[in-house]
């Protein structure tokens, strides 16, 4: 990406005036607005407060950015909305879509630090508390001041239009923004996907990813008689339901960690996921874990671990009652499991897989129920919207951002990707150790001001670039090896200037 000295110092004025919004503290005082509302999709009780924050605050914030703004029924789950709005310039230019969403976990109001509390802003030196600070009423309240600090930058016209499908429903899964997706198609149609949610790979490093890792939740259960049943007299005759529930797990995964189910374990990483997790190192914040260097797949670097291959994890097990314990032989065991899947696994058929092998183990007696997937999901990592948007951030920032090919966590970009069918990119504004959907949930403020210089450099950006970057992805298209040669780009790029 190259720029004239003239636009140059046109962007940077763009990105001094979001850093301005940070300095001046009206950056703070938007999100101490937004953090006041108890958006807690996962309590049913909290339903008005999911409705005010999109017809009171995201509607208001929007429409004074030029937005049109309109909430639309959720048509699965009515108490989490949805907002759809859009700022058209003129129907010929490119499309950005954007996305966030406003609901939070539950607050968990007793277990946050004395002086701290869900629902209100503390700042603590660096840290900003609050729930929702990282997840997510922080990552958009970046965006969308950017946004605004570049609308104002370039007199009123961005040079392209944005869209916005904005949700209430994340934190329980996301119910229905597939289907008004689906629905809402013509209105959310576009160009691409820039939006802001997870970490970034450490505080320091601004990062992009493509996509996310799947995952297929699962219930495993046990159950073989009515009733427990003393164990003095019925022990060493009865099955130990919890016993024979544990040893069916020891056969998925070994004692280090490794998948040792064929059907759930991923193609093998390609030379392009490897080079683009060469310099990316897991961990090394404050309160982030240590790492256990010997768990998982061999012959792997603990990034590509995480991101570029399968894990298998027990999230819950029961067998009894663990806080009262009785001198009785269970009836029942249940564990409850979770399938984290990159590209290529043949998720659609975890359950099969699963009954197959134990049935091949003995294992009868096991019953396998999912009860929630998601897909995986990567923008080829040479794409050319992935270039433009590192160099974005490189001349923003002076720093080589961290490409990760996808999240290891999951976010619902198989509906911007698949449904929608857009190229997606994902500027997270977090950091890994920020205790998202814990107590103690904070946002660091020296990221949230980089961030607002990276994003107005991208919303900048977009206006020089995303005609040459648009037409350069169709060329490709009707290419027949999908690939163009650095001549022919740059002659495709010369016609749509």
């Amino acid at each position: 990406m190259t720029a004239s000295p003239l636009s140059t110092d046109a962007r940077q004025q763009a990105i001094d005036r979001a850093f301005a919004i940070y300095d001046s503290g009206r950056f703070l005082d938007d999100l101490k607005r937004r953090i006041e509302y108890k958006t807690e999709s996962q309590n049913p009780a909290q339903a008005d407060a999911l409705h005010a924050y999109l017809a009171d605050e995201i509607t208001s914030t929007l429409t004074q950015l030029g937005f049109t703004c309109r909430i639309a029924a959720n048509p699965i789950a009515e108490r989490v909305p949805f907002l759809i709005a859009e700022r058209i310039e003129d129907p010929a230019l490119p499309t950005v879509l954007t996305y966030g969403h406003g609901d939070v976990v539950r607050g968990y109001d007793e277990q946050w630090r004395t002086g701290l509390a869900p629902w209100q802003v503390s700042v603590d030196g660096d840290r900003w508390y609050g729930r929702g600070s990282a997840d997510n009423k922080g990552q958009h309240s970046v965006n969308f001041a950017a946004l605004g600090a570049v609308i104002e930058a370039r007199g009123g016209k961005l040079g392209y239009n944005v869209k916005v499908i904005f949700e209430m429903g994340e934190e329980i899964g996301s119910p229905g923004l597939d289907e008004i997706c689906a629905q809402e198609s013509d209105a959310l149609s576009s160009d691409v996907f820039i939006a802001s949610d997870g970490p970034r790979v450490n505080a320091e490093r601004p990062t992009v990813f493509l996509g996310s890792r799947g995952g297929v939740n699962f219930d495993l259960t046990v159950d073989l008689r009515e009733g427990a049943h003393h164990s003095g007299n019925w022990g060493g005759v009865l099955r130990n339901p919890a016993i024979v529930l544990a040893h069916a797990i020891a056969s998925l995964v070994d004692r280090r960690g490794t998948i040792v189910v064929d059907g759930l374990r991923p193609p093998p990483i390609s030379d392009a996921v490897r080079q683009a997790l060469a310099d990316i190192e897991l961990g090394g914040d404050d309160n982030a874990p240590a790492i256990d260097p010997e768990w998982g797949e061999p012959g792997l670097t603990p990034t590509e671990r995480v991101i570029a291959w399968n894990t298998l994890e027990v999230l819950a097990f029961k067998a009894g009652n663990p806080d009262a314990p009785v001198n009785a032989i269970p009836p029942i065991a249940r564990a409850t499991c979770q399938l984290r899947f990159v590209v290529g696994t043949d998720s659609e058929h975890a359950a099969e897989h699963l009954t197959a092998h134990f049935a091949h183990h003995g294992f009868t007696e096991v019953e396998v129920s999912v009860t929630r997937s998601a897909t995986a999901t990567r923008l080829d990592p040479e794409d050319p919207w992935v270039d433009w948007v590192l160099s974005s951030m490189k001349m923003t920032t002076g720093k080589k951002p961290a490409l990760l090919p996808n999240l290891g966590g999951t976010v619902p970009n198989d509906v911007f990707a698949d449904t929608l069918g857009l190229p997606t990119l994902w500027v997270p504004h977090s950091y890994p150790a920020c205790s998202q959907h814990a107590p103690n949930e904070h946002l660091l403020g020296s990221v949230a001001r980089e961030a607002l210089g990276v994003m107005a450099g991208i919303w900048w950006d977009l206006g020089e670039e995303a005609r040459t970057i648009t037409g350069i992805r169709t060329a490709r298209s009707h290419s027949s090896t999908g690939r163009l040669s650095a001549a022919t780009q740059f002659a495709v790029a010369a016609l749509v200037q």
